[in-house]
């Protein structure tokens, strides 16, 4: 048996968690160990299904229903958390050890205000009064950071956005200085700039409480940002744990290295040839939404869009980046006509789109289609995907059976199983939903795609797979692509050209190779500044990989036999 280490404030040892008969596999996690030391980020990365979160549920006993832990230990200040009963696991939780959920907007209850949220920790666990629970609330708020504590305490969680539900997530998880705090995902899908400052809160709180961190994540981004060790896990099965420089730098792993190889390099690729011609054509277009009806001072005017111009060449990739309200997905429904715009230009295929209605507009709406964000959320769920896919030809005239063979070449073209055409959305991952909203957007055939954040919340191997398939796609149906991220890594490997906006206006624009390297504006410098392990680069760590492969099967040795101190940045040392 693994020795614990003495300095570990929570060993688990041989972890096994069984998932119900009829699973994909027999064990959520098998024999899993690892040590969370004092004063540590222990970052635990892998793809979805690979028992990050069963981890996380097992150390605290909120396993699903009928996944139940049946061998192995979690040690935690001398007790085996396995063999606590519920009423002795909820003396731990909060108190001594807290956890972030990854969806603050799930996870709050939308009934109650966020300070009777955090004040029901005290109330739980402590003997405070009114008076004192409100100020402890106050000051939990100000220490994580949130503009106007007092205002944010009376709001309830729909008022504060993405970032600040987090904040208050955070601060609710550190009320009691517990001793351990799992974060759970908790910077997925939120903007690059958001996401910089919930890792340097976590870094300070952490490094001023001593609090040991359980970080679990797919971003190995946010690994480079954080992590002072790393575990990797596939299947539930730990694969690889050490530092983080020698996980990041040398994978010994070839699962490990599968997942970096999928991280998108911040440096773009060289500049590709793009017509000179536009497809489409944007011009001084605004968007403007109003709110709070006809009482006075309840009145509300939000600039959404504003005289935004931009083209994108015939064949070409342009990126629209920026932060969470910068009016980028905004800017792509009123260009598909999902939204009326105030006023502009948007002309596509000869035809000023804004103005068009009817007959008319249907026959050109045709050729621009649209991948959603959330595939989830815009498939739906009570259809089949393939009448799904083959909807829009047919309500555009084609043969209903002419629309559903064309519907299952779609699946093959992007890679998905034919056998899988009477499934239902909740039957897919997440990647291969987007697969599906690709094929219903490819189904009429259009010139323009327009993906909006079509990569945002899956693993970095589905969005290695999903980026590929759009290139792919690109080159075998010349598609011209209006590509919306806020991921930076992804618009400088996927774009020609950036277009950078911040408050509903264009502050930057120019070829990838420009907007990357040498930015002009301030806000597109502080953009790039705050992408999580901006200074790794993923690229360079594989070239090492690689080059270390070919010297060692040169000398008839294995790769694996390496130690790990052998590979380091491209250069192969004694």
């Amino acid at each position: 048996m693994t020795t614990t280490n003495a300095k570990a404030l929570l060993s688990v040892r041989k972890l096994r968690v069984d998932l119900p008969p009829g699973a994909d596999r027999q064990y959520a996690l098998s024999d899993v160990s690892f040590d969370l030391n004092a004063n540590e980020i222990l970052c635990v990365v892998g793809e979805s299904g690979s028992g990050k979160s069963i981890t996380a549920g097992a150390i605290l006993g909120l396993l699903p229903e009928r996944v139940k832990a049946s061998a192995g230990q979690i040690e935690f200040v001398g007790q085996d958390l396995l063999q606590l009963d519920e009423a002795e696991l909820r003396r731990i939780r909060g108190a001594k050890i807290g956890m972030v959920f990854q969806e603050p907007m799930t996870a709050l209850n939308p009934l109650h205000t966020i300070g009777a949220q955090i004040g029901e920790t005290f109330r739980i666990h402590t003997t405070l009064n009114k008076r004192e629970i409100r100020e402890r609330v106050q000051q939990l708020l100000e220490s994580v950071q949130i503009p106007d504590p007092v205002a944010a305490a009376r709001a309830y969680p729909h008022e504060l956005s993405g970032g600040q539900r987090q904040r208050a997530m955070i601060a609710m998880a550190l009320a009691l200085e517990p001793d351990v705090l799992i974060a759970d995902e908790p910077t997925t899908a939120l903007d690059v700039t958001t996401q910089a400052q919930i890792l340097k809160l976590i870094r300070e709180l952490q490094a001023r409480r001593g609090t040991a961190v359980l970080f679990i994540t797919h971003d190995f981004g946010v690994v480079a940002e954080i992590a002072t060790r790393v575990a990797v896990m596939q299947n539930g099965i730990l694969v690889e744990q050490g530092l983080a420089d020698e996980v990041l730098n040398r994978p010994q792993h070839p699962y490990t290295r599968s997942l970096i190889a999928a991280v998108p390099s911040l440096v773009p690729g060289p500049q590709r040839e793009v017509a000179e011609t536009s497809i489409l054509s944007v011009a001084g277009v605004s968007k403007t939404y109003r709110s709070g009806g006809f009482l006075p001072g309840r009145r509300r005017v939000t600039h959404a869009v504003r005289d935004v111009s931009l083209a994108l060449p015939e064949g070409g990739a342009l990126g629209v980046v920026g932060e969470s309200g910068s009016g980028k997905s905004t800017l792509a429904r009123c260009i598909v006509r999902l939204l009326d715009i105030d006023h502009g230009k948007i002309e596509f295929d000869g035809a000023d789109l804004a103005s068009l209605r009817g007959q008319a507009l249907k026959a050109h709406s045709r050729r621009i289609q649209m991948v959603f964000q959330d595939p989830y959320a815009s498939l739906n769920p009570r259809r089949r995907v393939g009448e799904q896919v083959a909807t829009g030809p047919i309500i555009h005239g084609t043969p209903r059976q002419q629309a559903l063979d064309k519907a299952r070449n779609l699946f093959e073209l992007v890679g998905l199983d034919p056998a899988a055409f009477n499934r239902f959305p909740h039957e897919f991952s997440g990647g291969q939903r987007q697969r599906v909203g690709l094929a219903r957007a490819l189904a009429l055939e259009p010139r323009v795609l327009v993906a909006d954040e079509p990569v945002s919340a899956l693993d970095v191997s589905v969005q290695a797979q999903v980026l590929e398939l759009l290139a792919d796609l690109r080159k075998k149906l010349g598609l011209s692509l209006l590509f919306i991220t806020h991921d930076l890594r992804v618009a400088a490997q996927i774009c020609d050209a950036v277009v950078v906006m911040k408050n509903g206006e264009v502050v930057e624009h120019g070829s990838a190779a420009e907007v990357f390297t040498r930015p002009r504006h301030d806000y597109t410098r502080s953009l790039l500044d705050a992408v999580p392990g901006r200074h790794w680069d993923p690229a360079a760590v594989i070239r090492s990989v690689d080059a270390a492969a070919a010297a060692v099967a040169d000398s008839g040795d294995k790769l694996d036999s390496l130690p790990p101190q052998t590979l380091k940045y491209g250069t192969l040392h004694a």
